[in-house]
């Protein structure tokens, strides 16, 4: 791309200033594969938009049709162009079948924060799924990353994702109140977070 100067004279820059997309990794355990969201996942944001909460939290359409199915998909390929962050798919490592997504969130970065959210579709919960993924995607970042602090935020009621981030290694921190609008109202969240242990 070239850009203009005064008088008409074109710039010695020629390459696009555009950042580098971000590069997703392939990360595995030794029942699930981390990876990037494919078209072929489509059947796993189908069960997601039938869920009472998932759409309210993520962009997963609420009313799914395979246009709105494809839609979502492309916008978490977009996110590492955009640089806004890691969005991963949770597949099984076996047949290769996505069963939630989990994605690393870096508007903070600047600041040394990252934030972590995650969901499972209905069929894949309470086998222990969301904290290995979690466990994987967090060790990653915070060994990879220009990050030491990571955050979530779960829902007072949310007792199972409470129990999966604690399990992957996450401190609550405390409860912050009206922290974030959810289905037209605000809701209280608590915090947790995992950090970067530096030699004593």
């Amino acid at each position: 791309m070239q850009s203009e100067q005064v008088g008409g004279e074109p710039s010695d820059m020629a390459q696009d200033e555009s950042p580098e997309p971000l590069v997703l990794p392939r990360l595995e355990t030794r029942k699930l594969i981390l990876r990037e969201f494919r078209d072929s996942d489509l059947e796993l944001i189908r069960e997601a938009s039938g869920d009472p909460l998932i759409p309210l939290i993520t962009s997963v359409p609420a009313d799914y049709t395979e246009a709105e199915g494809l839609a979502f998909i492309k916008r978490q390929q977009g996110r590492l162009t955009s640089r806004e962050g890691y969005a991963f798919v949770i597949a099984n490592r076996a047949d290769d079948r996505a069963i939630g997504a989990i994605g690393v969130w870096i508007r903070n970065i600047d600041l040394g924060r990252a934030a972590v959210g995650y969901w499972l579709g209905s069929s894949a919960r309470g086998q222990g799924t969301a904290a290995a993924a979690l466990s994987a995607v967090s060790d990653w970042a915070l060994e990879n990353l220009e990050v030491v602090r990571l955050e979530l935020f779960v829902e007072e009621w949310n007792i199972a994702s409470w129990r999966t981030a604690e399990k992957a290694g996450f401190s609550r921190e405390g409860l912050l109140r009206r922290w974030e609008l959810i289905g037209g109202v605000w809701k209280d969240l608590y915090v947790y977070s995992k950090v970067r242990e530096f030699p004593k």
